[in-house]
Order: structure tokens, then sequence, then C-alpha cells
């Protein structure tokens, strides 16, 4: 395949080297990629974008979003070669606006970049995925994490979009306004489309103020019904937990021995409660009343930043202490949400589904909406180890189905969940596939994600 006319413009930002290719034709998932990509590119601007999509277009071409590769279901596999296109080199910030608390970044800029350029100002972005995600592929997968309890997902977050088009048109949606009636709401089809309908370039986000007193904890319990009924109960009393994240005994034991520390072993919650400094005492003392008529053994809680931190590092360093658990083996993860009010249930019977296979698999989750992981650890090359966990996996999508939850609280469908998703939205994966065949006629836009194409 000749790219003469990419490289007019990119010259070396764009390449074909083989080992670059094979970087990028997988992400963190334990999907074998199928193919790799066939060219690599690193726009800087959103004009570069849409004339790479244009030269895909004109070509019938596909076209690959790649951010910093951290999804789970496959997203950014090549499944019939392409271009990929990487955003790493947009990462400018390209206005801040302290009074109004919202900026506008490039689709590079990852969620660290952006709070450590406004830390001085007071404001924070709040959406934490665990990664170091970029803001365009967060978008991309409609994103949330450990903070979606109180701030929500990153659905809640964007006012507005510069996305290119299929055909390389760039279009702007939304406005710095903090509401508006005008017309279909563009921004929001853009957010987990997962690059099929466009590439996003830039993003208009809404930030935060700093809280002024942030009280932490790590709350072990004798068992899991008693850390799951502890969320439950918090959150209907109206506790304004900002995270609520609950780790059992087997991720516990993968912390202890990856980050070196030694939490008490057992269904352990990390906890987070934000405000001003006497509201946070109380809360605090409120969450420690539930947690004790909860069957909890231990409680740590702390208001010093530098032990905060420790903690939730160790909380983000979740997925690759799971791994270490079984070096050489890849993490089968996947995710489901219910209504809280099914949560127990749903965790408890996920739990006695784990513990009859011959899968580790830790349990991990962001509790407060409902929302929980199995880090699934496998070869990927052995049939037998993939079969048994896509029965696990089978068997706790299909429960949660039941309950009236979702497929994916936040990875989204990929490759790996396309089945469930017409399990979940009947027929409204034919409106979805409508949309798709009108904007990218050419199926160009990340063929084969989310559904496919006849």
């Amino acid at each position: 395949m000749e790219f003469d006319e990419l490289n007019g413009f990119l010259g070396d930002r764009l390449t074909t080297s083989k080992a670059i290719r094979l970087e990028h034709s997988q992400d963190e998932s334990w999907h074998l990629p199928k193919n790799i990509p066939d060219a690599i590119t690193y726009p800087e601007t959103s004009e570069e974008v849409s004339k790479i999509i244009k030269f895909a277009s004109k070509n019938n071409i596909p076209v690959i979003p790649f951010g910093t590769g951290t999804a789970l279901e496959g997203h950014i596999h090549a499944l019939k070669g392409g271009i990929t296109i990487n955003s790493s080199k947009m990462n400018k910030i390209i206005e801040l606006n302290n009074s109004d608390m919202d900026c506008r970044v490039q689709a590079g800029v990852t969620r660290k970049e952006l709070n450590d350029y406004i830390r001085d100002t007071g404001l924070f972005f709040p959406v934490d995925p665990g990664a170091n995600a970029s803001i365009g592929g967060m978008c991309a997968t409609r994103a949330s994490g450990t903070t979606t309890v109180k701030y929500g997902t990153i659905r809640e977050q964007v006012m507005g979009l510069e996305v290119v088009m299929p055909d390389g048109k760039i279009i702007k949606t939304g406005t710095r306004a903090r509401k508006s009636a005008a017309g279909y709401d563009l921004s929001h089809l853009m957010l987990g489309s997962e690059g099929t309908l466009g590439f996003i370039t830039e993003i208009n986000l809404k930030l935060h103020g700093r809280p002024e007193a942030i009280s932490a904890g790590v709350c072990t319990f004798k068992d899991l019904k008693g850390a799951i009924d502890t969320v439950i109960e918090s959150i209907q009393v109206g506790l304004p937990l900002s995270r609520i994240e609950l780790l059992d005994e087997v991720q516990i034991k993968a912390i202890n021995k990856y980050k070196k520390v030694s939490h008490e072993i057992g269904p352990t919650l990390f906890v987070e409660i934000q405000g001003m400094p006497l509201s946070v005492k109380e809360q605090s003392e409120i969450f420690r009343d539930i947690a004790e008529a909860n069957n909890i053994l231990k409680f740590q809680w702390s208001d010093r930043s530098e032990e905060i931190e420790v903690l939730w590092s160790a909380r983000h360093d979740a997925y690759y202490a799971a791994l270490a658990l079984a070096p050489g083996k890849k993490a089968f993860t996947t995710d489901i949400c219910v209504p809280i009010s099914n949560l127990t249930d749903c965790i408890i019977e996920t739990k006695k589904d784990i513990e009859q296979s011959n899968i580790i698999a830790p349990i991990v989750g962001h509790v407060g909406d409902g929302n929980f992981h199995l880090i699934m650890l496998l070869d990927p090359e052995n049939k037998k180890e993939v079969s048994e966990a896509k029965q696990l996996n089978d068997k706790l999508v299909n429960r949660a189905l039941k309950m009236e939850g979702t497929s994916t609280g936040e990875h989204g469908i990929g490759i790996g969940k396309k089945e469930f998703l017409k399990t979940e939205q009947g027929l409204s994966v034919e409106i979805m596939s409508q949309i798709k065949k009108a904007i990218d006629p050419k199926n160009i836009m990340n063929p084969g994600k989310i559904f496919d194409i006849n």
C-alpha cells in the first residue's frame, strides 16, 4: 500500500515499521490480534487528521483511532488492516477558563497531564478510570472509574467536541454554555461510539473545584456481604462518597505482594469522602457506624494527603497486581453494572462461579454505582482456559442482564461484547447500525467494532 500523499505532509510522523505496527495491533485486552495496521500516523492537528481520513475515504482504507492503548475490549485492533491514527502528538491544552471552570484540550492529552497542568488553579478533572488514558480515548469509550459515584462519567463532563467525520469534514458540537436545547445532541452521540462514527480531536470539558478536605479509609470485612451491604446502606442514606471501591481477598493478596504492603486479607472497601472539614469528619463517623454494623474487621482512616495518595496508588495498580499472580498470562477483564439493590446477590453468585472454576479471577468494583470487574488470568493460546473464562463471562453478563443491568458499565463493546449488545439492546442495535451507515457509508471508521455491518 502506497502512502506518498500522506508522507508529503506527515514526513517521519508516518511509519510502516513492522515493530511499531505490531505495537499498535493490540490493547490491554486478552484478544489476540487477527491483523495489524498497514501504517501508523501521528498527526498534530485536526486538519492533519482530516487529510488522513480524506485519503482513507478516497481509497476505501480502514481508519483505527489510537489513544494510549489501554482499552480492554479490542477497540484498537486493526481487523482489516488500514491506517492507525495515534493521537499522542495532539497533546496541547488549548484553552483554560478558570472563572467558568472549563477547558479545551486536544484528544491526546491524558487525564494526569491535564490535572498536573491545572494543579495550581484550585480546579481538577475528576474522571479517573485507573489507567492514564487519553481524554479522546475516554470520550470514545464513554469512560468512568473510581470517582463516578460523585462526579459521574466522562459523559457528564463533556460540553462540546471537535470531530473529524468519515468524509474528512471537521464538525464542532456543543458550546461552552452549561446547557443547551439546540438540536440533536451530537456530542453525546459521539461519546461511546468507539471511533466508529468519527475521530474526536478536541474536547471542551467541565472542571471542578478541589475539595477543602479529603478523608480516605481502608475497611476490611468478615465477608463479601458485609462489605457490599455497607456500600448500599451508605448510598441509601445519602453519604457524599467521592469513591468507594471493593476488592475481594484475592485482589488484596495480589496488591500486598505487588506493592509490598500489608493490608488485612479479606473483602475490602477503599473509601473516600470530600467536602468541608467538619462535614467530612461527621460523614466519616456515619460511615464507620454503618460498617461496624456489617461485620467489619479492621478500619483505617486518614486525612493526610500522602497516605491517601499511597492508598489510591495501590488501588490503581490492581490490574497489574492481578497480572503478577500468574506471570506470563494475560488478563481477560470484563465488567458489568447492575442496579445497586441487586449488587450483593450479583457479586456473591459470581464469587461462587469463580470458586467452582479453575480460573484465578480477582473481583474489583466501583461498587458505589453498581459496577464491578473480573480480572480472569489465562493464556490466550490455551483453548481450555479461554473456554472456561468465556463461560464465566457468559454467566456474569447474563446474570447482570437478568437483573436489569448492562453487559458493560465502562469498558465498552469493542470486539468482545458484540453478541451481548444484541441481547441487551434488541432492536436498538438496528437503529445504531442505520446511524453508522448514514454517517459512514463506506464503513472505514474502526470497522468491526460494537456491531458488524452487513
